[in-house]
């Protein structure tokens, strides 16, 4: 998942939240130097990749991706399935879309020592740019996927896959609403028995 997704998924928890945000930047020993709740946002955010990269429904919509994008239709999907939970936030949250955002920067930026180096850098992109408040519209989806193309060693042609997007909308919002029903209470589990598991520290 994309991180709008991983931060609705945080269920408002702070140091969840880091952890969930910063979790494709610690390597091995470093997960050790984080307090314990962040460390258990690293590790949620790590089984909820794995738990969507394996679902059965997403693997159904990157089958429709794979052929023309292969590898990257995984990225893809993570990407258009941040676009379906911001055009749909009212089904998920009370708390306006906006206002959701504003929440987690400030949560965030509260915790900017925590951030790993190359965090850090992105992390000023993400905010001065506001790409959680982006991938609620197409150009915005169109956006981040030509700026991830840019950055591939390899082509990758996501410059142009808003247009399965736009092809293939309302399937692909079939699959995210039956999917992300799937995500939300494995993610919501799977969270408590992390912090189960840790009470003991």
């Amino acid at each position: 998942m994309n991180y709008l997704a991983h931060a609705y998924l945080s269920f408002d928890q702070e140091e969840v939240l880091v952890g969930n945000f910063i979790g494709d930047f610690v390597k091995g020993k470093m997960m050790e130097t984080f307090p314990l709740d962040v460390q258990n946002g690293i590790k949620l955010h790590r089984e909820i990749d794995l738990f969507t990269d394996t679902h059965p429904l997403v693997r159904a919509g990157q089958s429709y991706l794979r052929p023309k994008f292969r590898h990257y239709s995984t990225v893809i999907t993570d990407i258009f399935f941040d676009y379906f939970l911001a055009k749909n936030w009212s089904n998920y949250s009370q708390v306006p879309l906006e206002d959701f955002i504003q929440n987690t920067f400030t949560t965030l930026n509260q915790h900017r020592l925590l951030f790993p180096d190359r965090f850090t850098n992105m992390f000023q992109w993400m905010e001065k740019d506001n790409w959680l408040l982006k991938y609620r519209e197409i150009k915005g989806i169109e956006q981040t996927l030509t700026g991830m193309s840019r950055r591939t060693r390899f082509e990758s042609k996501m410059e142009i896959a808003h247009l399965a997007l736009l092809e293939k909308e309302a399937e692909f919002q079939v699959i995210f609403f039956a999917f992300f029903e799937d995500l939300k209470t494995f993610a919501q589990e799977k969270l408590i028995e992390l912090q189960d598991s840790n009470a003991g520290h």
